[in-house]
């Protein structure tokens, strides 16, 4: 810049300064000034940053361009490393299957069984069984007069096949049981009266069936059954039942309709033990025919089933006839997926007796029985069932039931003035007596499977009867339980037990006269001890085909009387062998 212009600047820099002070010794007065201007706000460019900014320094480094060279030698080697596999799951062989297997046994007091089993595929769609069963025993009971043997024989057979959308098949048995009245009262007969008693019961069943079945069609199945059944004593029965089912879907839900008919029909040679001769003989025969419709509902977690069941009844040998209606309604309702299963219903039926049926529950009847079907009005329940755990399982139920003439087995009285051919009329054997009964009844059940090997289970049961005769209930206990465990210890050793109560019952004996006295005659009330049994088995397989066992009965040597005057077998230890095999 010129010099002379720096002079020039400094000159009016100084000249300004003298004004400033000359004015400010003036007296000019105050005076106040507002500028208003309007606010406009800019806005000014946005740039991008750069994320890797560029230098402008000349000193910058420059790379040096590398070159690598590698120097390769080969080195003799004799190394052929393996191809690799993959790594195999050891498998445990498949169990060996036998089609057959026997088994055989004895033991004390007198006791023998023999089984026998085979199950034979002709072809691909066509199957053949064969099974025969036997268990007897010859033995004594203590404190028992007549002889206490029996035996019990089954030979059943049965062919099968199947095709694709039916299976089909047919099945015959027979039967033959060798019982002995021999539960004389205490104390009442002389030897030689014992001495003339026959005792021996002898029932012979034979009986013939078959069944179809068919998948995706209207016609779900059907079933036919023909049943004779007689004894020593001249008594037959005939029964056949007949059962057909069909189904049809409705939008969402299933309409279903069954059709069953039911007749039985026999006869006694001998009258009834109450009568003090043995003129006449007693006959019965009844038939029924029902149709059962039932519409099926499934709703998420609920399942209903709502349906009636219709029974025309017809007792032929007083020709009489009726007709009942009773419901069919069932439902269950998931209230916690499978830990809480809420359930109920109330159901009816005419449930068909028979002398068959009698003599399985209680083998020491009399050849002389009346012979009704039971009008069971409704069986009213509702209950919770679940899986609490895993391996835990329950069940609680609780029912109300009415029944019109429901069989109670009921002590004979001795009738010294018979004469029949078998001694059946000592007071050594029972009669059915029908009452109308409704029953208050609770249930509970719990299962443990603590693993594939060991599972234990128990249940209880409590009931209360009211009878329309204000009897007892005879013969029926007001508790039952029972407890059975099943244990695997090892691939060779296995157990299992099996416990069991039942309370007290009530019976009554008397004499048949000739001549009653007038305020009627006299009975003798029978209290039946309650009593507990124990029964346990092991077993130890030597190989897949051979196993052994042991059985053991009555553990506790008690002679309870499970019916009035027949105490049962001691304690009864059997043991056997096992025999799998192809045949």
């Amino acid at each position: 810049m010129p010099k002379h212009l720096y002079i020039l600047i400094a000159i009016l820099g100084l000249s300004q300064l003298t004004h400033a002070q000359d004015e400010e010794q003036d007296n000019i007065g105050t005076e106040t000034v507002t500028v208003t201007k309007a606010y406009s706000p800019t806005i000014s460019d946005a740039f991008k940053i750069k994320s890797i900014p560029n230098l402008n320094d000349s000193i910058v480094l420059q790379k040096k361009k590398i070159e690598y060279n590698i120097f390769s030698v080969p080195v003799a080697s004799t190394f052929s490393p393996a191809k690799g596999k993959a790594s195999v799951v050891k498998k445990l062989p498949p169990p060996e299957l036998y089609n057959s297997y026997a088994s055989g046994g004895a033991g004390n007091p007198s006791n023998a069984m023999a089984k026998f089993y085979t199950s034979r595929a002709i072809n691909r769609d066509e199957r053949l069984d064969l099974g025969f069963n036997h268990n007897s025993s010859r033995a004594t009971i203590d404190g028992v007069d007549l002889e206490s043997k029996y035996s019990s024989t089954e030979v059943d057979a049965s062919y099968s096949k199947r095709d694709r959308d039916i299976n089909w098949g047919a099945a015959v048995g027979l039967q033959h049981q060798l019982y002995n009245w021999y539960g004389l009262p205490s104390g009442v007969f002389d030897l030689a009266t014992i001495n003339n008693i026959d005792e021996r019961q002898n029932y012979f069943m034979g009986e013939i069936g078959g069944y179809v079945n068919v998948e995706e069609a209207y016609f779900r199945d059907a079933k036919l059954k023909y049943r004779r059944f007689w004894d020593a004593i001249e008594s037959g029965e005939n029964r056949a039942i007949f059962g057909t089912g069909f189904e049809f879907p409705v939008e969402e839900e299933s309409f279903g309709i069954n059709i069953n008919m039911d007749y039985v029909g026999g006869s006694f040679a001998n009258a009834n033990v109450n009568s003090p001769t043995n003129d006449g003989e007693i006959k019965y025969s009844n038939f029924q025919v029902g149709i059962n419709p039932t519409l099926a509902m499934l709703r998420d977690d609920l399942t209903l089933n709502l349906g009636v069941n219709i029974v025309y009844g017809m007792d032929v040998e007083k020709s009489e006839s009726n007709f009942y209606i009773y419901p069919a309604v069932t439902a269950s309702y998931r209230l916690l997926d499978d830990s809480v299963i809420v359930y109920g219903g109330i159901e009816g039926e005419l449930r068909q007796n028979s002398y068959y049926d009698f003599v399985e529950d209680n083998p020491f009847v009399s050849p002389t029985l009346d012979i009704q079907p039971t009008d069971s009005q409704y069986d009213a329940y509702i209950g919770l069932k679940g899986q609490l755990l895993p391996n835990l399982s329950y069940n609680i139920k609780g029912s109300y039931t009415a029944e019109n003439r429901r069989p109670l087995f009921k002590l004979n009285p001795e009738n010294s003035f018979r004469n029949d051919e078998k001694g059946y009329y000592y007071g050594n054997s029972f009669e059915v007596f029908y009452d109308d009964i409704k029953t208050l009844g609770i249930f509970g059940e719990l299962n443990i499977d603590v693993n594939r090997n060991f599972t234990l289970g128990m249940n209880a049961e409590v009931y209360e009867y009211d009878t329309e005769t204000n009897n007892p209930a005879w013969n029926l206990p007001n508790l039952k339980g029972s407890l059975f465990m099943d244990y695997q210890i090892d691939e060779n050793w296995y157990m299992g037990v099996n416990l069991f109560y039942v309370g007290e019952r009530e019976d009554f004996s008397t004499i048949v006269v000739q001549n009653p006295p007038p305020g009627g005659i006299d009975a003798t009330m029978i209290i039946l001890d309650s009593y507990f049994d124990a029964n346990a088995h092991v077993g130890y397989r030597v190989n897949n085909q051979l196993s052994i066992f042991a059985k053991a009965a009555n553990i506790a040597n008690n002679n309870y009387q499970k019916w009035a005057n027949f105490p049962v077998q001691g304690l009864q230890v059997l043991g056997g062998v096992t025999y799998k095999f192809d045949f």
